[in-house]
């Protein structure tokens, strides 16, 4: 860990000039854990120390022995600035670290809402939230799945507002197995309302109702688990086209694309 690193995790700015105006040591200089200096100046979100470093040639994309970037480290602690400037400096924000995730996996695990959107602004972080056809293997994570683990509610109506499957599954099921598993109710509620299938089953074959009564007891389970039994009595299809009575103020109306939910009292054969 040399003075280099010090310098740029502290973001002593002067310092950190006189060194490499001095070529004392290489700006990319690794310490034991593959981290070089810009990677530490990104965790602790020290914007000019990060701006001095790329301007002397560090590497925006070389990672550590973990695989992560300094974009990774900047949008998991949620230094906008600096992910804006790594951006800036063609830094990838597709690529993954040992344990598969992107940047944006890690802004929407730990909940950094202007990150999220910042990243999203990319075309190639927007095709992340598409599933690809006839996938063979399905994913580990998704950014929703990892969202609604951890309750990230106003990450998970981004996500949702810009089209992302809300039944993709991994093989512990959908994000609505997540939210179950782990107490969400609130992200429960959104995902139902927006057309979360309850009848997905995981690789275990357990639905997230079933996950609900194998696993979790606190009071938020009560209620998760009263909202999928009322969503499993229930039909949902989303509207192809806008509809509206102008006889009649008080009928259903809706817009194409809106999820209409149908409660079924009783089967019939007709």
């Amino acid at each position: 860990f040399s003075a280099l690193h010090h310098a740029a995790l502290n973001g002593h700015c002067e310092i950190l000039r006189a060194l490499l105006e001095g070529h004392l040591m290489p700006v990319d200089l690794k310490d034991n854990r593959g981290m070089r200096p810009l990677h530490y100046a990104a965790w602790q979100g020290k914007l000019d120390a990060v701006y001095l470093l790329l301007r002397a040639g560090s590497s925006s994309n070389d990672s550590s022995n973990d695989g992560e970037t300094p974009l990774h480290l900047a949008s998991q602690y949620g230094s906008y600035s600096v992910a804006e400037t790594l951006l800036q400096h063609q830094s990838k924000p597709t690529a993954k670290n040992k344990d598969g995730k992107t940047p944006l996996d890690l802004a929407c695990e730990f909940g950094r809402r202007n990150v999220v959107e910042l990243l999203l602004n990319s075309n190639q972080c927007s095709a992340l939230l598409d599933a690809p056809p006839n996938i063979k293997q399905k994913p580990q994570h998704t950014p929703l799945h990892l969202a609604a683990k951890n309750g990230h509610i106003d990450v998970i109506r981004i996500l949702i507002q810009l089209g992302i499957d809300i039944n993709r599954e991994t093989p512990s099921g959908t994000s609505l197995h997540e939210a179950a598993l782990y107490g969400k109710s609130e992200v429960v509620r959104l995902l139902l309302e927006h057309g979360a299938d309850v009848y997905i089953k995981n690789t275990f074959g357990q639905s997230a109702l079933d996950i609900v009564n194998k696993f979790t007891s606190s009071r938020a389970a009560q209620d998760i688990k009263q909202m999928l039994k009322n969503a499993s009595g229930a039909l949902q299809a989303r509207a192809i086209k806008d509809y509206y009575n102008m006889y009649d103020q008080n009928s259903l109306a809706f817009k194409a694309g809106d999820i209409i939910t149908v409660k079924l009292n009783y089967f019939s054969s007709s």
